[in-house]
This record gives C-alpha cells, sequence and structure tokens, in this order.
C-alpha cells in the first residue's frame, strides 16, 4: 500500500490536470469516477493509497506514475501480490465481461500517454512470468488491473502510440487465455483468445492473431470442439506455410509454426487419429530443427525441448505409456518454465499410471507439484489418474497420495 502527504498530493493532481487542459469531470471520466471524487482528491480530503487507483489516476493524467506519486515504485520493483485464499480466476473472469471502456467510447477523452507505455510492458511481461509459473491467484489478481488500463490506453493514447498499446493488449489477453485453459475454464478462454486476436489484428500484428489462434485452438480442444479446434489450426498451418517455406523465415514465425503444429497434434491425438497426431509431431520436429534453439517467441517456448515435451504429451494421450516413458528420458525440461517442466513430470506421472506402476506415478506428480502446484492440482488428467490411484490403493493409500487427492479434490 502507497502512503502519500494529503497537503502535497491533491495540489499535485490539480496542477497535473491543468497542464493536462483537462476538467474535473474529464479526468473523472477518463478513470472511471466522479468529479466530485476527483474534487474531493485534489482537496486532501479523500486520500489515494492503493497502487492500481494511483497508476489509474496517473494514466488518466497522462503522466507516468513517479511523476504523480514520486513514492511509489518502479515497474521492475514492484512486490507481487500477496496471493489469495483460493488460486482462481474470478477476478480475471469479471475482466471479459462486459465491455472493457464503454466511457471512453460514450465520451471522447484525453487518455495516457506514451510515458505510460514502458510501465505497462513491463506489467505485461510480470503477468506472463506469473502464467509461465502458474500462480493463478496472482495473475489473477494483476490482470484485473492491469487490462481495463490496456483497454484505454489502446483507445485513449496519441495514435503513433496506438500500435504498440494493442500488442501489449493482446499479449495480455493471450495470457488470460492461457491461464483459463489451465484452469479448466474454457468458455472464458474462448472469449480472451478472441480478445487477443482482435487487438494483435489492430496492432497490424500478423503474427500475433496466428498466436491468438494458438490460444483459441486449446481452448476449442477443452471445450471438446475438435472440429472447430482442427479447422482453427490447419487454416493457419496453411496460411503460414506459404510464408514460412523460404530459407529466410523469421525464427518468430517459424516459432508460432511449429506451435501450431503442436497444436494440431493434440487435437488428432484427442480423437485418436495417431498417425495424423505423429505426423504433426514430426511436422513440427522438422520447424525446431530449422530454428535450432530454444526460443521463447510470443512466450510460446517453442524449441526442440518443447517439441519433445509435447511429444511425450501425445504418446500418453494415444495411451501408448512406453512410447512417451522411452521419449521422456531423453528430455532434460530444466530450460523451460517450471510450467513446462511440471507438464512433463504430469505425463511421466500419467505414462506410469497407464502402466500400473503407482509409486512411480505418485512420485512423478508430487514433483510436479513441487514445481507448479496450481497447474498440477487444476489439471483434469492428474485428478483422474489420482482418483484412480486412490481406489486401487482403498485404505492403504499412503499420506503422500491422500494429500494429493485432498489437494487435487480427487477425493470424490
Amino acid at each position: 500500500m502507497i502512503t502519500q502527504e494529503r497537503s502535497d498530493f491533491g495540489p499535485r493532481v490539480a496542477e497535473l490536470r491543468r497542464q493536462k487542459g483537462l476538467t474535473q469531470g474529464e479526468l473523472a471520466a477518463a478513470i472511471g469516477r466522479t468529479a466530485s471524487w476527483v474534487s474531493q482528491v485534489e482537496r486532501g480530503i479523500q486520500p489515494v493509497n492503493r497502487l492500481d487507483v494511483l497508476r489509474l489516476l496517473a494514466d488518466g493524467l497522462g503522466v507516468a506514475l513517479q511523476v504523480l506519486q514520486p513514492e511509489a515504485p518502479e515497474a521492475s520493483r514492484l512486490a507481487s501480490p500477496e496471493p489469495a485464499a483460493l488460486n482462481d480466476l474470478d477476478q480475471a473472469r469479471l475482466v471479459i465481461s462486459g465491455h472493457p471502456a464503454l466511457d471512453v467510447l460514450l465520451t471522447p477523452v484525453r487518455g495516457a500517454t506514451a510515458d505510460a507505455l514502458p510501465e505497462l510492458r513491463a506489467e505485461v511481461d510480470r503477468v506472463w512470468s506469473l502464467t509461465h509459473s502458474g500462480h493463478f491467484a496472482e495473475l489473477s489478481n494483476a490482470l484485473g488491473v492491469l487490462v481495463p488500463r490496456l483497454e484505454r490506453a489502446s483507445r485513449t493514447v496519441p495514435p503513433p502510440d496506438r500500435t504498440e498499446a494493442c500488442r501489449l493488449l493482446s499479449r495480455a489477453y493471450q495470457a488470460l487465455a492461457a491461464a483459463f485453459v489451465r484452469q479448466n475454464e474454457a468458455d472464458a478462454a474462448w472469449v480472451a483468445a478472441d480478445r487477443a486476436i482482435r487487438a494483435a489484428e489492430s496492432a497490424g500484428d500478423a503474427l500475433g492473431v496466428g498466436v491468438g489462434i494458438f490460444r483459441l485452438v486449446h481452448a476449442f480442444v477443452r471445450l471438446q470442439h475438435l472440429d472447430q479446434a482442427e479447422h482453427a489450426a490447419a487454416s493457419a498451418i496453411n496460411t503460414l506455410e506459404r510464408h514460412a517455406g523460404a530459407d529466410t523465415a523469421p525464427a518468430e514465425e517459424l516459432s508460432v509454426l511449429g506451435s501450431l503444429h503442436l497444436a494440431l497434434a493434440l487435437v488428432h491425438a484427442r480423437a485418436g487419429e495417431r498417425t495424423s497426431a505423429r505426423e504433426q509431431i514430426g511436422k513440427a520436429r522438422a520447424v525446431a530443427q530449422r530454428i535450432g534453439e530454444e526460443r521463447n517467441d510470443f512466450n510460446l517456448e517453442f524449441g526442440p525441448t518443447n517439441v519433445e515435451v509435447q511429444a511425450v504429451s501425445t504418446a500418453v494421450e494415444l495411451g501408448d505409456a512406453g512410447e512417451a516413458l522411452d521419449l521422456a528420458e531423453g528430455v532434460d525440461a530444466g530450460g523451460l518454465s517450471a510450467e513446462r517442466q511440471a507438464r512433463l513430470l504430469m505425463d511421466v506421472g500419467r505414462a506410469h499410471a497407464q502402466r500400473r506402476r503407482a509409486g512411480e506415478a505418485l512420485d512423478a506428480l508430487l514433483r510436479a507439484e513441487a514445481l507448479a502446484p496450481d497447474v498440477v492440482r487444476n489439471h483434469l488428467g492428474v485428478r483422474g489418474v489420482v482418483r484412480d490411484l486412490m481406489m486401487t490403493a482403498g485404505r492403504g493409500a499412503s499420506a503422500e497420495l491422500r494429500g494429493l487427492a485432498e489437494r487435487s479434490d480427487a477425493m470424490g
């Protein structure tokens, strides 16, 4: 929480507002408050101690946060919010409910300037860090503040800066879509992915659109709309392949293409189409070989190692436990995110469970949980495995297995 001397803060707000040529009513409309509230702030009656409100006020005034409140921490030093009691995305769901900036459409207002973009960029990087580490409660809290700010900025910053604002907005929605998929909230993931596509198109970012389609495919898979998932992935692949065929294709473009091949492999695996799934894994391997290194373009973590992680997952989906375990033996995922490392261990655990190796399955799942607890505890496949292990063990279930069953809601 930020504290400030009211005698200094109120006049500073008033002076900055006058410098921007704003009335109290215009400033209030820009930040979604009332003119009376702005008046009380300027007179020192209404304190502003919350960091998210300070940011909104700074955006409305078109200044950096430190100009408005010198004591505020820089974006690179902001502490992560305290985790909520429940690691869900309830607050994030509210963010995608309704129009994000209706007042801006109804009443033209001056908004944030380019000075706000570095801080917004740092915040987008932070939410992706939270996404990769599976810290969903913190992610939900962060996006609950960040997405509205980006939505307003994308509509109110000067035209030369709107491309960057829209690109940041697309990245934020992509993080939201990825988190919703991992939390089994596929309907919300569909909405977030669609908004990511719209923002990327507004930015003129064709590859960003492709990444949004990748997120959309995963939402469709979770909804078991495999026909829609296949159509979305295959259409994007066909378009990108015409551009990525040249030897000079940029690595960023190859990362998107390769990731879409992996997504399509998942679609085929879920449909039980073994040959088609393996064909897509092979195509992803070929793309990864062209890149020749591990990359994280568009937060996709595409590279040779991630392809093999996905190959393990595909084998598990197809019920080929032996193949999955053989592939996993040759994968060193230490350079990938905690979420990706945990994903590999979850699939190893699922493969052991398919071969009725209860001890090895539990060991792998516990190691995955240590890396990314929220990801593991909300994974439907893991929940099913743990439930089966509990049924098999009966009264002889170990304390470790019982604990994991409780944490993953697999006791029923």
